[in-house]
């Protein structure tokens, strides 16, 4: 068994709701495990208040949330990433950043809940529906045996996890 923490980083244009789900979700799950990181490329400078309230619901610390440019892990002295995850939504035609370097990466799309319309109920949903697209995702992720997977078997099933078919592990 390996002691190894796995420093991962979510990705999104804004960084105001999937990314820091996805942050707080792998904090949670992989504590010892994996350390998560979450930035974006045109970060809006402010978490979404319906993310904040959805993470203290579910009894998350959110001391840790806010919205930040993906620069500050580019930079010398930041955290080395072994994982980078883009989860914005390529289907709603939205520019997903491109992390430079040789970290493991996939593509992990959610729609994004900052952007749905309607009633106040209908737009908690839409963060409660990435929530667990989310959860799901960073759950089969975690559960992966790291230190018995070549690295063309691990990309495989990171590629999997974001077309939602992960097999049985």
């Amino acid at each position: 068994m390996s002691d190894r923490v796995y420093n991962v980083l979510f990705l999104c244009t804004g960084n105001s709701a999937r990314s820091i789900l996805a942050e707080a979700i792998l904090n949670r799950l992989g504590q010892g495990k994996f350390k998560a990181f979450s930035a974006g490329s045109h970060p809006k400078g402010t978490v979404h208040p319906y993310s904040l309230q959805l993470l203290k619901t579910l009894n998350y610390d959110t001391s840790f949330a806010r919205s930040k440019s993906w620069e500050e892990f580019a930079v010398s002295g930041a955290p080395q990433m072994d994982f980078v995850f883009t989860v914005c939504d390529d289907a709603a035609n939205e520019a997903c950043p491109v992390w430079p370097g040789q970290p493991m990466s996939a593509h992990w799309g959610v729609p994004d809940p900052a952007a749905a319309e309607g009633t106040d109920a209908e737009k908690h949903f839409a963060f409660d529906d990435a929530y667990r697209m989310l959860n799901n995702r960073i759950s089969i992720f975690t559960s992966l045996p790291m230190t018995s997977l070549d690295k063309m078997a691990l990309q495989k099933r990171l590629d999997e996890i974001g077309r939602n078919i992960p097999k049985a592990w």
